[in-house]
């Protein structure tokens, strides 16, 4: 199935929903990128989209990207080196784990949504937020 046809504006809305709850209680930033292909290491494919999303341009190195290449079923969670300072070394591990049971069953949302406030609960516990915190970068969720 195609991203842009799994993707509807209801799973995309509970998505956003998702997203600005993680982001609510944090200065981090959490990005959604979703494509149908990926042709190359899954891994380089969300270092390069990081870099494209300037997602390592927050100020405390605090973004989390989330990738999902649907047809080729393949997924990267990937953090800045600031919470990745922070956490556990096996915590991207098992928030992969939690969405990688949804993701067999074809719940990508689910999947989605269960990894995006578990990474929110670790970023607000690191990175709580402050008075006056901006969003630095778009909230915006990409499909291809």
């Amino acid at each position: 199935m195609k991203a842009s046809e799994y993707f509807t504006d209801a799973r995309l809305a509970e998505l956003d929903k998702a997203i600005k709850a993680a982001e609510k209680a944090t200065s981090g930033e959490v990005r959604l990128y979703v494509e149908d292909k990926c042709e190359e290491d899954v891994m380089d494919r969300a270092a390069f989209l990081f870099g494209e999303l300037k997602m390592h341009k927050t100020e405390l190195r605090n973004g989390v990207l989330f990738y999902l290449a649907m047809q080729d079923k393949k997924f990267a969670i990937l953090g800045d080196g600031g919470i990745n300072a922070k956490v556990e070394p096996d915590f991207w591990d098992r928030i992969k784990a939690e969405m990688l049971s949804r993701f067999k069953e074809e719940k990508f949302s689910e999947g989605l949504q269960k990894g995006i406030a578990m990474a929110g609960e670790a970023l607000s516990m690191h990175f709580p937020y402050q008075k006056g915190d901006v969003n630095e970068l778009s909230d915006e969720i990409i499909i291809k």
